[in-house]
């Protein structure tokens, strides 16, 4: 049988490849990527995010255990910002640093991990995992330009706090944030999406992970990622095994354990997710650095969450 790992990430790296030989042989042009990112962004990944969260009830969440994942994913975060500063560009790498396939490749490898009731524990994860970090990240992105903004003269500094105040309403009014909000504020009505229309947003979900991750193979094409294999190897090694370390000890300090544990570092364990890369595409910052990081984050977890696992297995 094979492993629930390379089963996992085996479509993931062949999609990324799928969409390099596209890029090779010309067949989407280097003009192209800016357009497919904005379908991405802005078509695909609000209708998956509004959908998700349109079913998630609050009151029926356990957030006992995520609350370690968030803790832990705040202080790495937080981390990163001082490390790089808090610019466009350690934002983006904070959520490189924080940010999981918890979906694509999350979702079949917990589920032959770890069956029905470790799904279970992942939903919960899943439901709040856009929500927390993609918003955070969009607030302090959308702080960040306004502060370049008024650094580069575009503000009055008599205008600051009005700017401040248009950063955060633009970090809610976003193709991330509101489509999560919306959806959340759905579901706590008790109201189903009727079939016409969820139908369409099916058909958006479920195109979103594959054109998403040929887009990464397609950027691949125009990025010598030998050029930012030291950073990109360096990155992906916090994500894959410094994130995870992170939620264990903090989690074992507290003296938590079991499955649900478990399935909160084996999530913090997956690559790099394909948002950070929409993310470094929209805010158009450190766009080679970060495509390099998603494939060695990704091919290299074939390697790092076997060990993860092995790990949790032996302890």
């Amino acid at each position: 049988m094979t492993h629930p790992v390379i089963s996992s990430l085996l479509p993931v790296v062949l999609l990324i490849a799928i969409g390099f030989i596209a890029g090779r042989a010309g067949w989407i042009r280097a003009e192209a990527i800016k357009d497919l990112t904005n379908l991405v962004f802005m078509v695909l990944t609000p209708a998956l995010l509004f959908r998700t969260m349109s079913t998630v009830h609050v009151e029926q969440l356990d957030f006992k255990p995520v609350a370690m994942y968030f803790v832990a994913a705040a202080v790495l975060f937080a981390a990163m910002l001082v490390w790089h500063g808090a610019t466009r560009r350690g934002t983006v790498l904070a959520l490189a640093a924080t940010f999981s396939n918890t979906v694509m490749i999350g979702v079949p490898l917990v589920g032959l991990a770890y069956g029905q009731a470790g799904l279970v524990m992942l939903f919960t994860l899943i439901s709040v995992h856009a929500l927390v970090l993609l918003t955070l990240a969009t607030v302090v992105l959308e702080l960040a330009v306004a502060r370049e903004a008024a650094a580069a003269g575009q503000q009055g500094s008599r205008h600051m706090l009005l700017t401040v105040l248009a950063a955060v309403r633009n970090g809610i009014i976003h193709p991330v944030p509101l489509p999560i909000i919306v959806g959340l504020l759905f579901a706590q009505t008790g109201l189903v999406i009727p079939a016409l229309l969820d139908k369409p947003l099916l058909l958006l979900s479920n195109a979103f992970g594959p054109i998403a991750l040929l887009l990464v193979g397609v950027t691949l094409t125009y990025v010598r990622v030998g050029d930012h294999l030291k950073d990109a190897l360096g990155l992906a090694l916090i994500k894959n095994l410094a994130f995870p370390a992170l939620v264990a000890a903090l989690s074992w300090s507290l003296g938590l354990s079991g499955l649900s544990l478990s399935v909160m570092i084996v999530a913090a364990s997956m690559p790099i997710g394909a948002n950070v890369f929409l993310f470094s595409q929209r805010y158009q910052v450190a766009q080679e650095l970060v495509t390099a990081s998603v494939a060695v984050s990704t091919a290299l977890a074939l390697l790092t969450v076997t060990l993860v696992m092995a790990l949790l297995g032996a302890a």
